[in-house]
């Protein structure tokens, strides 16, 4: 007589989407980090205004060094992009293009005037960049338990 244990054959559904789970925010995790690199590296430091449609220019570096990202559980995704720029619109002016107040010292007197700024994309051609390699990311990566 053979004897065979029935559970054996079947999924334990908890264990497979707790490994579903964690391979899906260790790859997002991971395309979050790729797209923020590449679009780090399009920021180069130079002097004078990036022409328009090209990445912006670094004059002083806090572009670059604010760019982060993060997995939100809530969406079930990654966000990328720059923080800390609480009183400023200049990284979405420079993404995608507007108007914003420009701010200049004068003999020690604060010059505000308005701006027209036209776009200098660096977080959309980044993940442009990166998409194809998204799919690559997914292979083989839920492990069982």
């Amino acid at each position: 007589m053979v004897t065979m244990q029935i559970k054996t054959l079947f999924f334990d559904k908890q264990t497979v989407l707790r490994a579903v789970d964690q391979a899906k925010r260790a790859v997002l995790s991971k395309a979050g980090a790729f797209i923020r690199t590449t679009a780090k590296h399009s920021i180069r430091q130079r002097k004078g205004p990036a022409p328009p449609g090209r990445p912006p220019h670094s004059h002083e570096g806090s572009l670059r060094r604010f760019i982060y990202f993060g997995y939100d559980p809530a969406s079930d995704s990654v966000v990328v992009g720059p923080v800390g720029f609480k009183r400023s619109a200049a990284p979405h002016v420079l993404e995608f293009g507007g108007k914003t107040e420009v701010k200049r010292r004068r003999r020690g007197k604060v010059i505000k005037t308005r701006a027209t700024i036209q776009e200098r994309p660096y977080m959309g051609p980044a993940l442009e960049k990166e998409r194809p390699n998204l799919p690559k990311r997914w292979a083989g990566s839920v492990r069982g338990g």
